[in-house]
């Protein structure tokens, strides 16, 4: 495998989990990426600016959002297939109800910060009347919006994410090969004191 391989690294060049020659169960597709699946594209804003000391409302900013598309975007008024599992009970994820309810869900799925999720919901539904707006016209919608906690290395009560970003990342999804790590919605994100990121599978 070359050192261009998707299995290996990402776009950047960030190495992935194989690189390192550790050894996983299955064959991976061609990306090793939730884009594999035909038709799911992933696009990311990350907002990183500022260095110092906390100060609400000017930084640091390392935070972002991560727009992913279940279907191509004359088709996301189209369910797709969902579940929803807990873990440890915590992790706010807005559209639960629907998809228990009904085992689907439609429209983008957005990642955020904990509380930026209001704004990319929101900002989702805005996207959609503007790109597929018979989805709306006759109808009402409830995007799936989840949160990634950034408070340690961002400055989350400053509330940096506006719908601007939210768009951002929705317009740019695209498929094959996607970055991996400090974007998006995992810029900021730590997981038991170890920096943690986006991933994809």
């Amino acid at each position: 495998m070359s050192s261009h391989d998707p299995h290996l690294r990402t776009p950047s060049g960030k190495p992935r989990l194989r690189s390192f020659g550790i050894a996983l169960d299955g064959t991976p597709g061609r990306f090793n990426a939730i884009t594999d699946v035909p038709g799911v594209s992933v696009g990311y804003t990350t907002l990183i600016s500022g260095d110092g000391p906390l100060r609400v409302g000017n930084g640091p900013v390392r935070t972002g959002v991560t727009a992913i598309l279940p279907r191509p975007v004359q088709e996301l008024a189209t369910p797709v297939f969902a579940g929803v599992f807990s873990q440890n009970g915590n992790g706010e994820l807005t559209g639960t109800h629907i998809i228990e309810e009904t085992g689907a869900f439609n429209f983008p799925v957005t990642i955020t910060n904990t509380h930026s999720c209001g704004v990319t919901r929101d900002a989702t539904l805005r996207w959609m009347h503007k790109v597929l707006p018979a989805a709306l016209d006759t109808g009402w919608g409830l995007p799936v919006a989840a949160e990634t906690y950034d408070g340690f290395l961002n400055d989350i009560n400053g509330h940096h994410v506006s719908v601007e970003h939210v768009v951002a990342a929705l317009d740019r999804a695209g498929g094959g090969a996607i970055e991996e790590g400090s974007v998006g919605g995992g810029t900021g994100m730590i997981t038991f004191g170890f920096k943690a990121g986006s991933g994809t599978a």
